[in-house]
C-alpha cells in the first residue's frame, strides 16, 4: 500500500511545485499530509508561502511541511557513529577520533547516508501521525544515490556480518584450545557481541528502507518537454529498475513553455502520463498551486493505493 510519495527528476523541472501542489490538494480533500523537502537548496517554504525548518510546521488545515536540514543530519550521523565507535572500541582509544570524523564529514557517501536516515526518521517518527508523506527530492544524482543505498549497503553489511561471524568462530576455537588466552576474556558469542549486534541492527534498518522504496512508495518522475529532462528520466527509470523500485507515473510539466522540438521516449510510454501547462503568470499563492490541476494524478494515486491493499 502506497503511503509515501516521491517526486523525482532533473533540477528545475518543477518537483517542488508539483509536490507541494499534490500535498495541498490531498490536504484540502481531507487527508492529513506531511510534505518534506530533501533538497539542500530548499524552495518548499517559498512555494507554500511559509517559513520552514526541520520539524513539521502547520501550513493550513491537514497540511504540515518541513525542510530537512542536511548539515544537521550529517552532524547527527557522524556523532552517532562516533559514539558507537567509542562504545565498541572503548578498550583502544588511541584513535584520534576528532581528526578521523573531521575528514569523514566530507567523505563520499556521508551526505547520502544523512538523507537516508532523515527519511527513516520522517517515516518512522513522524509518518504515523499522517495519512500520507510527500517528498520533494533533490536533483537526480543525489536522489539516485540515497535510493540505492539500502540495497547496496545491505550487501556490504551482509558481507561484514559474515566476516564477524568467522572472527567470533575463530575466537571460540582459540578459547577452547587455550582457555588462558586473552581472547578467552573477550566476547566469543554472537548474542553478546556488540559489533555483531550493531551490524544486525543496521541490516534491519536498511531492509526496512528498501521495502519502503520498492513496495510502499509511489514514485513519480517529472519531465519537461525537452531532451535533457527526458534523458534524465530514462536514467532514473533504468537505475530504479535495477533496484526493483518501480516508477508509478510520469508528469509532463511546463507544457507549452517552449517551441523547441522534443519527443517522449517510447521507453517511458508505459507509464500513466499527466500533463501540466506552463504557468506564464507564475505561482504566487497556495491557491495558484491548486490551479495547476493535480487532481487526475491524485485520483490515480488514490486508486492505485486501493488496489495495493
Amino acid at each position: 500500500m502506497h503511503d509515501t510519495i516521491f517526486f523525482l527528476g532533473k533540477g528545475g523541472v518543477g518537483k517542488t511545485t508539483l509536490s507541494s501542489a499534490f500535498a495541498l490538494t490531498l490536504a484540502r480533500k481531507g487527508r492529513k499530509v506531511l510534505v518534506a523537502s530533501l533538497d539542500p537548496a530548499h524552495n518548499l517554504g517559498d512555494a507554500l508561502r511559509v517559513r520552514l525548518n526541520g520539524e513539521p510546521k502547520n501550513v493550513e488545515e491537514n497540511l504540515d511541511a518541513l525542510e530537512v536540514n542536511l548539515a544537521q543530519w550529517v552532524d547527527r550521523y557522524l556523532e552517532e557513529s562516533r559514539e558507537q565507535l567509542k562504545l565498541n572500541y572503548s578498550y583502544n582509544m588511541t584513535l584520534n577520533l576528532d581528526s578521523f570524523f573531521s575528514i569523514l564529514k566530507y567523505s563520499p557517501g556521508t551526505e547520502e547516508y544523512a538523507v537516508l536516515w532523515a527519511i527513516e526518521d520522517i517515516h518512522c517518527r513522524l509518518g504515523p501521525s499522517y495519512d500520507f508523506v510527500v517528498f520533494d527530492t533533490p536533483p537526480t544524482a543525489l536522489s539516485l544515490r540515497f535510493l540505492s543505498l539500502p540495497a547496496m549497503s545491505g550487501l556490504w553489511v551482509a558481507e561484514l556480518t559474515k566476516l564477524r561471524e568467522r572472527i567470533l568462530k575463530d575466537r571460540q576455537t582459540i578459547a577452547r584450545l587455550n582457555p588462558g588466552s586473552p581472547v578467552a576474556e573477550g566476547c566469543v558469542d554472537k548474542s553478546d557481541d556488540k559489533v555483531y549486534g550493531k551490524l544486525g541492527s543496521i541490516r534491519a534498518r536498511l531492509a526496512a528502507l528498501e521495502v519502503l522504496f520498492s513496495k510502499h512508495s509511489f514514485m513519480s518522475v517529472i519531465v519537461n518537454p525537452d531532451e535533457l529532462s527526458i534523458s534524465e528520466a530514462l536514467r532514473i527509470k533504468d537505475d530504479l529498475s535495477r533496484l526493483n523500485i518501480p516508477l508509478s507515473a510520469l508528469c509532463l510539466n511546463k507544457q507549452g513553455g517552449s517551441e523547441a522540438a522534443w519527443q517522449l521516449s517510447p521507453e517511458l510510454s508505459y507509464l500513466p502520463q499527466f500533463t501540466y501547462n506552463f504557468s506564464k503568470g507564475g505561482i504566487h499563492s497556495r491557491d495558484d498551486l491548486r490551479s495547476i490541476g493535480v487532481e487526475p494524478l491524485m485520483n490515480y494515486f488514490l486508486g492505485e493505493r486501493k488496489t495495493k491493499r
